[in-house]
């Protein structure tokens, strides 16, 4: 090593020990100095040190006291939560969902605004990002980033929305009216990609740093999470699996057109309503036709067992690539079908295809594109706060 790097290791150091100390408070709660000291293999005085200095930049405060043995009762250190927010949007069709998540993860306010009566996309975000962060009690500069979930593809370049034809007065551009309109970090993510984020954080994915989601609900999606990382691919469109070729359905030559692609024609929920009817299962949603299978018994069986034959082409045509040892079926059809669905899905891949990946429902039951936006968005800020602790 160079004599010029050495004055920097000290506070790489400094640096390194901040970051477990904060990291061990954020996921073991309130901490005295010395048990903080015995977890980061730090000294009583490196330890004491650590704490002061997290807690003149504001990151850790005083909580309480533990009592001991003699002596006076040891401080308990936690992590501030109001250090730094975030917020994640959920952007559909008709409305945006946006909540506000303190440093801890802990979210403190949700609120919705309808999208239907506006050409306004920068105002209705603007004022739902607004809303969540005053209904948690943060000023809007203590909001360190916000992540968009949104249907389509995001330029990986540019980070602007190019393609999303459930939203067509979202654009090129967008992304930087966002920004400057709310004065902070502002990033957009795929609704399907998120939900993967959700559920490895805390569904049914929590063991697996190599598997795909496939999302079908109105729309069929999917998301390849590879070493715990997405993959987006070059423009952003992997996982587009609503546009696979399949056999039997007709192919649209000109996807700008807005024709429904061959996949979805084959698996989306107009797909599975069609079903339904022709097994005298008629419902008002996809989701309802396969409750209604399931409670139906023996009886539903016909109808599981095509929507899985359907479901398979796609699932098997990404495995038969990646190679992956989990599936995860979510959105509103895969949540309905639970193991039902997904057994059968995995039996029929295994069938048709060398690999056998695991094939099982989401864990998740509530808004896993929102908690996938707030995990995003709670990572790369921790890292920016917790990277910055020694000046």
């Amino acid at each position: 090593m160079s004599a010029t790097r050495l004055p920097g290791t000290p506070r790489l150091l400094r640096a390194l020990n901040d970051r477990a100390a904060l990291e061990l408070l954020l996921e073991q709660g309130p901490l005295t100095r010395a048990r903080l000291g015995e977890l980061t293999g730090l000294s009583k005085v490196t330890a004491s040190q650590l704490v002061e200095r997290l807690e003149e930049r504001g990151l850790v405060a005083r909580v309480g006291e533990q009592a001991g043995g003699r002596g006076p009762n040891a401080q308990l250190y936690a992590v501030r939560p109001g250090s730094a927010y975030v917020v994640g949007v959920d952007v559909g069709a008709e409305r945006v969902v946006a909540a506000c998540a303190d440093i801890t993860g802990a979210v403190v306010s949700r609120v919705e605004q309808s999208t239907r009566d506006t050409d306004d996309p920068v105002g209705v975000v603007h004022n739902a990002v607004v809303q969540a962060a005053s209904s948690a009690g943060a000023e809007l500069s203590s909001v360190r980033r916000v992540v968009l979930g949104t249907p389509g593809l995001v330029d990986p370049a540019s980070g602007d929305i190019t393609f999303a034809f459930n939203l067509p007065r979202w654009h090129r551009g967008l992304l930087a009216a966002l920004r400057e309109d709310l004065a902070t970090p502002v990033v957009f993510e795929n609704d399907v990609n998120l939900a993967a984020v959700a559920e490895a954080q805390s569904g049914a994915a929590r063991e697996n740093r190599d598997f795909v989601l496939v999302w079908v609900g109105a729309g069929v999606g999917l998301a390849i999470m590879l070493g715990g990382r997405l993959h987006h691919g070059s423009s952003g469109a992997a996982g587009e699996i609503g546009y696979l070729p399949v056999p039997g359905v007709p192919i649209p030559r000109d996807v700008s057109r807005r024709a429904k692609p061959a996949f979805q024609q084959l698996a989306g929920a107009d797909a599975v309503l069609a079903v339904a009817r022709e097994h005298g299962l008629p419902a008002d949603s996809a989701a309802d036709a396969v409750r209604a299978a399931i409670a139906a018994g023996t009886a539903g069986g016909p109808l599981l067992d095509e929507l899985a034959r359907r479901l398979a082409l796609g699932v098997a045509s990404t495995c038969v690539v990646l190679d992956p040892p989990l599936v995860v079926l979510a959105g509103e059809v895969g949540q309905a079908g639970g193991a039902a669905l997904a057994e059968r899905v995995q039996h029929e891949v295994a069938a048709i295809t060398l690999v056998r990946p695991r094939v099982v429902p989401t864990g998740l039951t509530e808004e896993p594109i929102l908690h996938g936006a707030l995990r995003t968005a709670l990572d790369a800020v921790r890292d920016e706060v917790f990277g910055s602790t020694v000046g």
